[in-house]
């Protein structure tokens, strides 16, 4: 990818980071921020402390299409630890239960067959450890109160779940799920259904927003890439960033409509080019690596209403070039 050019703090797109064990997700977004020089960095949904794998951050303006990576699918690598729950359902959490190891003998037939159980829309309910809030404070600092608040179950969806290796009390296995699945909150259910508890033991987030874990850099690397000027180059372009979102071409008089943000019609973007969610993604025809706008199709309405807008921006002092 060639070096792009933008203004201070730097050009806009989506960085994908390979998280680092025992580092927050919020602490990775500092480090990435400070290593690019970057004005603003944000990341499209957490990890775990504990956890590894595909973080998708963005950059200066590309932190405006996080919403279109919070809600995709994600994919996981988790190990499953049978006869021992946490507080946490995790292995950061204090032991609550322990089953003797004579009680967890199970065969892989049995594994199977219960894994299979969790495949297709299931009712969760999310761990009273998490950063889901209630009355604006995160469920888990009341946890760590004291005071633990159930919120209500919630469904989700398990596209795809499969084991990997089973050899008790560990079960590894990989799953793809819909955003807002708690993995932890799967191994203590899958536990619970054996009969004999268990919890989540490590966590490796190997897809996210159609990215994967081939397509992240991680953080020792991209310090070295930052040391030599070269750390924007992993940047990826807004316009290729959204890759599940049809793209349209606009001439200069729709271009001109849409950094006014007038009313567009199906006259000028025809609902057909829409993807399945009714989004599309609006690109100078004559610059296609200029993202004007994501817009969405509202047939109810027979127009499209604006998710984002992108200006442009003055030059750079320093290049002189119009960023994209």
């Amino acid at each position: 990818m060639s070096k792009m050019t933008g203004n201070a703090g730097g050009p806009s797109g989506i960085l994908v980071v390979d998280k680092p064990e025992d580092i927050t997700s919020a602490a990775v977004v500092g480090r990435v921020k400070r290593m690019l020089g970057a004005k603003k960095v944000g990341h499209t949904g957490t990890l775990d402390p504990f956890a590894t794998g595909v973080l998708i951050l963005g950059v200066n303006r590309g932190a405006r299409l996080s919403r279109f990576f919070l809600h995709g699918r994600k994919t996981y690598a988790a190990t499953l630890v049978l006869g021992t729950t946490t507080d946490t359902q995790d292995a950061t959490g204090a032991v609550l239960s322990r089953t003797p190891p004579e009680a967890i003998r199970f065969s892989e037939d049995e594994i199977r067959e219960v894994l299979a159980r969790f495949g297709g829309e299931i009712d969760q309910l999310p761990p009273v450890y998490s950063a889901l809030k209630h009355e604006g404070t995160p469920l888990y600092k009341l946890a760590r109160r004291g005071e633990p608040v159930q919120k209500a179950s919630r469904r989700v969806t398990i596209e795809a779940i499969r084991p990997t290796r089973i050899a008790p009390p560990e079960v590894q296995f990989t799953v793809t799920c819909s955003a807002g699945t708690y993995i932890r909150t799967l191994c203590a259910d899958i536990g619970a259904a054996l009969g004999c508890g268990g919890h989540l033991a490590a966590l490796r987030r190997t897809e996210s927003g159609g990215f994967g874990a081939d397509e992240a850099i991680g953080l020792p690397e991209l310090e070295s890439a930052a040391e030599t000027g070269r750390a924007w180059d992993r940047l990826i372009p807004m316009t290729d960033a959204l890759r599940k979102i049809p793209v349209w071409g606009a001439e200069s008089g729709l271009a001109e409509r849409i950094q006014h943000g007038r009313p567009l019609t199906a006259a000028e973007i025809p609902p057909t080019n829409a993807g399945p969610d009714g989004f599309v993604k609006v690109v100078d025809a004559h610059d296609p690596g200029r993202l004007l706008a994501v817009v969405e199709w509202r047939p109810d309405e027979g127009r499209y209403a604006y998710c984002c807008v992108f200006h442009r921006e003055p030059p750079s002092p320093a290049s002189g070039r119009q960023p994209r």
